[in-house]
């Protein structure tokens, strides 16, 4: 028996270090399942006369098996002796705490001992995520459909879940995969119709266990998709312009004014490289009194060209913030842009400004690096000789004026940037000057910006008279709060065009703090004062106010909420008293059936206006439906506006309906009642029907129409006449000879397939198909035949090898599961991959005749199966069937014994 133990110390030699370098009976030792080691056990002879045991084993799990389960060992009079148990740890054996339990019976005096052995099976992850199948192609508009095997080869139960980025997976995202397990898991995801271009897209599927989040495992499979709706190319390159025609009418302060207008609108490059850029705008006259609801008359058109732009017509021209903010006119402007340098200059007419008769602008740009540059520039300015329009500050042009000026914009580092201006205008009588800074900054916790700017009384730009500061500031001081103030001081005095009305004079202050007590809701308390004047005359409020107010806001669902109340004390200037002045203001909108809406509603106590603790309501709401892709509606009421809100157009009620009729031609319906700018309380009416055709017009010729030709083979079919063949939305029909020919196609990628409806069910192409193939030659030829699909049929045989050298092993066949491999053909071209349980059947149909591989995957089956071929290389003829067998064998492990035996004893050493 000592022989016996011998033997295994040198066969199973891991177990002779774990034997000498452990602890034998107190200390767990942790082994890794799927191995076959040796358990060590000491038995002690403390008698005076030598003692033979007879010995068994068990263990605490079925998984783990004793290789020797009955033995017998001689022990000398004061000597210890170590055995030596060989046990087989099954893979699948789950993590834990085990026992084998030595017993022991002397077989001249019966007497009896036992001797317990704990250990513990690590745990071993181990997943695998694999595509399965997936198409090869799909129609635009079809749903992709691809499954992956998942299966756990660790021995614990794994937590796990399924995330797709680009896809829908077809079952629970969660689940729980016990060891051995597997899932077959279904992903899919619907393409759009109208994909424009064939294109290829992978359907990514990835696994990750909850307790493991960043150990994830990903599998792909890659799928063709074929646009059935191409997009329009051709031979041309082509500019996109929409042209549209309008009838208006208005009920005009009591006129009623009606006509059509007429619009056309381009933008894009005249040539493919989009070297050259072009812009084009004209609207005709407007045939009402122009609002904010309709265009006005316009014609410009813009050309850019690498380092060249230039602009004829109408726009609002700029020189810079204090000369020429924004001046809407008729006239031309040019820029140049040579590396580091830009020089350029504009003409301008005034539309809108009857002071100005012409203006000439110049100016040079100097780039001093990526997010810095110096500009100098000159203004020139002629007035008109009948200046005696209204403006908002009482300097006038006595004569020409003169005005240079010098910018500068510095990233000074990653945290500030600062930008100002300088300017000096003369004039025959008067000379002025006037100067701008800002600056921004962003840091990790706070950010801000703040601009000053200051003209004299004399300055002949666009401000004049007048200085005005604002700034921001935002203090981070966590994820939660952040603290607010900005200030904003308007400027006086400003030479507006009389398009539109100018915004009332403001002055105020605000800070306060804001609270993001949720993810998705925040409260804020804000404490500052306001003072507000009317520009015009006669005024209709003029006050300060100090003003104390609180805010909510929070989404519930669907539903986002705002709620809103401000409480002040106020001082009227207009009338000379002071009184209190509260507003409540709630909104909520939610989003449903692609439809949005939005409910509002406001309650005053003021002393702003010709009353004190005037009473002011107001309510509205507002629907926006997009019923289809095509068709749009919205509504829109609110009963009043504010007065400060006069400077405007404002809409009272708006109906808009918007229809696309086919496809680059709609029209859009719409009525409103509005307040026009000024006015307060007289309502107009205005409706609106409007025609919009959007072409593309050829600028280009970029290439020349190609041809496809091609004869399809009859290598053993029935017939090659009446064959539909597809070249994208291109059909051509095959003749008695397989003959197929496509005339006047755009050079381009291209997928070519058959419609298998008219071919024989059991008709296969010598070729993949659908093939790719790109269309450049002027003549394209392509070949190939129709022949009788192939076929795979095979079993999965099983067998137990039951010879076995093992000495106590068990023989009883474990048929707790059901084992499975992998089985895939594959011809260099096409994959298809099955699952097969052992013992079944399985069989590949619709195969192309020619060289085929068939390959074995374990599936991470049991080392116990062997399986002796695992690849197969067939050779199929057409219509023809090849059968294949694929053997998996269980078997056992020999054990050869050693010659001689080797005695492994130790004495106690005596202290």
């Amino acid at each position: 028996m000592i022989k016996n133990c011998a033997s295994y110390i040198f066969i199973l030699f891991p177990a002779v270090i774990f034997s000498q370098t452990k602890s034998f009976v107190e200390k767990k030792d942790s082994l890794m399942p799927g191995i076959t080691t040796s358990i060590p056990f000491t038995i002690e002879n403390n008698f005076s006369e030598n003692k033979i045991y007879k010995l068994s084993v068990e263990t605490s799990n079925q998984n783990i098996v004793p290789i020797l389960a009955k033995g017998e060992i001689e022990i000398s009079s004061g000597e210890k002796s170590v055995y030596l148990v060989p046990v087989k740890i099954a893979s699948e054996t789950p993590q834990g705490t085990y026992k084998i339990t030595l017993y022991g019976t002397e077989k001249k005096t019966g007497d009896q001992f036992s001797n317990d052995f704990e250990f513990v099976i690590s745990g071993n992850r181990k997943l695998l995520l694999t595509a399965l199948n997936a198409p090869e192609f799909v129609r635009a508009g079809e749903t992709i459909i691809s499954t992956f095997l998942l299966k756990n080869n660790g021995n614990f139960k794994e937590n796990l879940i399924l995330e797709s980025k680009n896809a829908v997976i077809d079952q629970n995202i969660s689940l729980m995969l016990s060891p051995d397990e597997q899932k077959i898991i279904t992903v899919s995801k619907k393409t759009s119709p109208d994909l424009g271009k064939n294109e290829s897209q992978n359907i990514i599927l990835s696994v990750y266990s909850r307790e493991h989040p960043k150990e994830n495992l990903s599998a792909y499979a890659s799928v063709k998709i074929i646009s059935v709706k191409p997009s329009e190319e051709d031979v041309f390159h082509r500019l996109p312009v929409f042209a549209s025609l309008a009838f208006t009418g208005m009920e005009n302060r009591g006129d009623y004014q009606n006509g059509f207008q007429g619009e056309i609108y381009g933008k894009g490059s005249l040539d493919k490289e989009n070297k050259n850029l072009i812009e084009f705008h004209a609207v005709t006259k407007n045939p009402v009194e122009f609002n904010s609801f309709m265009k006005y008359e316009e014609y410009f058109v813009n050309y850019k060209r690498e380092n060249v732009f230039i602009h004829l017509g109408d726009k609002n021209y700029s020189s810079s913030f204090l000369t020429e903010y924004s001046r809407y006119g008729r006239g031309a402007e040019v820029r140049i842009d040579i590396k580091k340098i830009s020089f350029g200059g504009f003409y301008n007419h005034p539309r809108f400004f009857r002071e100005i008769q012409d203006e000439f602008n110049v100016y040079s740009k100097f780039k001093i690096a990526k997010e810095s540059e110096i500009t100098a520039g000159y203004l020139y300015k002629i007035p008109r000789k009948d200046n005696t329009v209204l403006s908002f500050t009482n300097f006038r042009l006595d004569s020409d004026a003169q005005l240079p000026y010098v910018t500068g914009k510095f990233k000074l580092n990653k945290n500030i940037e600062v930008s100002g201006e300088i300017s000096y205008s003369k004039t025959q009588k008067t000379e002025g000057n006037a100067f701008m800074m800002q600056t921004v900054a962003n840091f990790n916790k706070i950010s801000g910006n703040v601009m000053y700017m200051r003209t004299s009384p004399q300055y002949a730009g666009y401000f004049n008279n007048t200085s005005t500061f604002n700034g921001t500031l935002q203090y981070r001081v966590s994820k939660k709060v952040d603290l607010l103030a900005n200030f904003v001081q308007d400027a006086k005095n400003f030479q507006r065009d009389t398009l539109f009305l100018a915004a009332p004079y403001r002055k105020y202050l605000q800070y306060g703090i804001l609270y993001r007590y949720a993810k998705k809701g925040s409260f804020s308390v804000f404490n500052g004062f306001q003072r507000y004047e009317d520009r015009l005359m006669p005024k209709e409020f003029d006050y300060k106010e100090q003003f104390f107010r609180i805010s909510i806001d929070q989404q519930l669902g669907i539903f986002q909420f705002n709620a809103e109340g401000q409480f002040g004390k106020t001082k009227n200037y207009l009338l000379n008293f002071s009184g209190n002045s509260s507003f409540y203001t709630a909104n909520i909108g939610f989003e449903k059936f692609r439809t949005s809406f939005n409910i509002y509603g406001s309650y005053a106590v003021t002393s702003r206006y010709q009353m004190q603790n005037q009473k002011q309501v107001y309510y509205g709401a507002r629907i926006l439906s997009r019923i289809s892709q095509k068709t749009s509606f919205s509504l829109f009421y609110q009963n009043n506006y504010m007065p400060e809100e006069y400077f405007a157009d404002r809409n009272l009620f708006e109906v808009l309906f918007h229809q696309e009729i086919f496809q680059g031609h709609e029209f859009d319906l719409s009525g409103r009642y509005t307040l026009q700018r000024g006015e307060l309380g007289n309502k107009d009416f205005i409706f609106s029907l409007r025609y919009t055709a959007r072409l593309n017009i050829p600028t280009q010729k970029t290439a020349d129409y190609t041809s496809l030709s091609g004869t399809i083979s009859n290598l053993g079919v029935k017939k090659v006449e009446g064959i539909r063949v597809l070249l994208g939305h291109y059909l051509s029909v095959t003749d008695k000879n397989g003959n197929f020919d496509f005339k006047n196609v755009i050079p381009g990628d291209y997928i070519l397939e058959i419609d298998r409806s008219t071919t024989d069910i059991n008709d296969i192409s010598d070729i993949s198909l659908p093939a790719s193939l790109q269309l450049t030659n002027k003549e394209n030829v392509f070949n190939f035949g129709l022949t009788g699909a192939a076929g795979i049929q095979g079993k999965i045989e099983y067998s137990e090898n039951t010879q076995s050298n093992f000495i106590g092993l068990s023989n009883k066949k474990d048929h707790k599961k059901k084992e499975n491999i992998i089985i895939e053909a594959s011809n260099g071209n096409q994959i298809y991959r099955k699952i097969v349980m052992i013992g079944e059947n399985f069989d590949f149909t619709y195969l192309r005749p020619g060289e085929w591989k068939v390959k074995v995957y374990r599936n991470g089956l049991d080392k116990k199966y062997k399986i002796p071929i695992e690849s197969f290389d067939l050779t199929l003829n057409p219509s023809e069937i090849k059968k294949v067998i694929i053997n998996v064998i269980k078997q056992q492990s020999e054990i050869k014994y050693q010659q001689e035996s080797i005695k492994v004893t130790y004495n106690e050493i005596k202290k």
